[in-house]
């Protein structure tokens, strides 16, 4: 599997010829640049402009699925479960979906806009994520020291942050004791990659 950010709160990963993505940007979009790859599925946490952009996930022929909010999926060669969660992103209180993926044999949770650590009992029952996708923002969404220690509580493999500046970056790498951690252009992961980690954080570079 290959992850790349492509700002905001958007994330990108591919295996083999199927590409997922989530939370991808609309052409609406006043703060970040509109997705402009052809995925097949398209995760949609929350219903704004920054997040909701599925059609802009399509190119030519390749329009993807979209997944607009709580629910079990089974789609091509991945299942998925979306649950409730709420967001002031934006300065609106919104319904929030937590999606939980097992995609090229990773387990990946992606908090979208999660404003609150106070995940459905659903979720925390769950075998901890190899992958959690995790914003850190403030404003409407976790702040850095709530998204690290509910990254903590998750017990994730590996950490991806989301909704990130500079300063709330290097306050959440602070947090989690990684500040020397450098970021990457793209990651790539195997099962057997994730095999030992424990909160791992990674920068992925927008």
């Amino acid at each position: 599997m290959i992850l790349t950010y492509h700002g905001g709160a958007c994330i990108r990963a591919s295996a083999g010829d199927t590409t997922i993505v989530f939370g991808p940007v609309s052409k609406q979009s006043k703060d970040f640049k509109p997705t402009n790859f052809g995925a097949d599925v398209a995760f949609v946490s929350l219903n704004h402009e920054d997040m909701n952009g599925a059609e802009e996930a399509a190119r030519g022929d390749r329009k993807p699925v979209a997944i607009l909010g709580p629910g079990e999926y089974e789609i091509k060669d991945m299942t998925a479960v979306g649950f409730p969660s709420t967001s002031s992103y934006g300065g609106k209180k919104r319904i929030n979906a937590v999606y939980a993926v097992r995609f090229d044999g990773l387990s990946m949770l992606y908090l979208g806009a999660l404003e609150s650590a106070e995940l459905p009992p659903e979720v925390l029952e769950m075998d901890s994520p190899h992958i959690l996708i995790i914003p850190i923002a403030g404003a409407g969404v976790l702040s850095p020291a709530d998204a690290q220690k509910l990254s903590v509580k998750l017990e994730a493999k590996i950490v991806i942050p989301i909704l990130y500046n500079d300063k709330n970056l290097k306050q959440f790498l602070k947090e989690a004791g990684e500040d020397h951690t450098k970021p990457v252009d793209k990651l790539t992961l195997k099962p057997r990659d994730v095999v030992g980690k424990e909160n791992e954080v990674v920068v992925i570079s927008a």
